[in-house]
């Protein structure tokens, strides 16, 4: 069931008043999950630059992307190998993607992304790279923002460790405009909550992403998101709705065919794997007491991802 477009909140993150941002941050992430953020420090040229690369990745031959097929959540990952909604029963989501994860850490982890070759796709990587870190900066300056949103210090997320070298996962994403004919309903994404902290997307302005405020109704109801030139669009994931004990939504989401070619970049920004998540003092109660126990963050993304993948 489809209601007309959703209004998002505008976030600005170089707002003077951090106190009046933070409120707004708090109602946005109480009624919808979901926001703008402008003034985010990502240069417009560099997103154009970034979307353009992406399309010349996913324009190359289908046997040249799977020499990069994904391995440790890294790497290509062709048509319907995934599918967000695991209660569903087509074959599986029609996009391709691309994963980069984190290029800097104490571990070995920022060694296992893969790269097309520089003489294939010149100055793909350093552009990618470049585009992870300026993402990163704004979210970890963004979550200094939810803290305060939450009735905490600002830097409590950096003390409780999650972002000492946090978990940033970007990930290319194309949709194709034309389809196999299939008697299933055909979902670019299939309808879904992230599974992390926070994502920032960024998108082509092509439309067919929607949101479902209110997840357990039936019928669901679907309200499309429209693109915002230069802003992110922000969305709460499953790990600081469990946080927050349920006081922040992760609200469902999925991508809807429209008949053009889409392409997006999504980025997770999620804790560091040793962090424990467990609810935030400011969000329980005698009255409203913690929902989920304490799990590393790294255990709880890795149950979520394995029953993603279509085997």
């Amino acid at each position: 069931m489809m209601r007309e477009s959703i209004q998002l909140p505008i976030i600005d993150l170089t707002s003077p008043d951090p106190i009046s941002t933070a409120r707004a941050i708090r109602q946005a992430c109480v009624d919808v999950g979901f926001f703008y953020l402008i003034n985010h420090g990502v240069d417009e040229r560099l997103f154009k630059k970034v979307l353009e690369q992406n399309k010349k990745f996913f324009s190359l031959p289908l046997e040249d992307k799977m020499k990069l097929v994904r391995r440790n959540h890294r790497g290509y990952t062709p048509l319907y190998a995934e599918k967000l909604d695991t209660s569903s029963t087509s074959q599986g989501d029609s996009k391709e993607s691309f994963y980069i994860g984190s290029l800097e850490g104490k571990s070995v982890v920022s060694n296992l992304n893969q790269w097309p070759a520089e003489e294939v796709l010149p100055s793909w990587r350093s552009t990618m790279e470049d585009y992870h870190r300026r993402v990163l900066d704004a979210g970890i300056r963004l979550i200094s923002l939810i803290a305060l949103a939450l009735d905490l210090d600002e830097d409590f997320f950096h003390k409780a460790g999650a972002c000492d070298s946090p978990n940033g996962f970007l990930r290319l994403l194309h949709y194709p405009g034309e389809l196999q004919l299939s008697e299933q309903v055909v979902y670019g994404a299939s309808a879904h909550s992230d599974y992390g902290m926070l994502t920032l997307l960024a998108t082509d302005g092509v439309g067919g992403l929607q949101v479902c405020r209110e997840k357990f109704n039936r019928p669901q109801i679907w309200e499309d998101v429209h693109h915002l030139s230069g802003a992110f669009i922000v969305n709460i994931g499953d790990m600081m709705e469990r946080w927050t004990n349920c006081l922040f939504r992760s609200t469902l989401h999925r991508v809807m065919p429209t008949g053009q070619e889409r392409y997006s970049m999504a980025f997770f920004l999620d804790p560091n794997p040793d962090c424990v998540v467990e609810c935030l003092k400011s969000c329980c109660s005698d009255s409203s007491p913690p929902r989920f126990p304490p799990i590393r963050a790294g255990e709880y993304l890795e149950e979520r991802l394995k029953v993603t993948y279509v085997s």
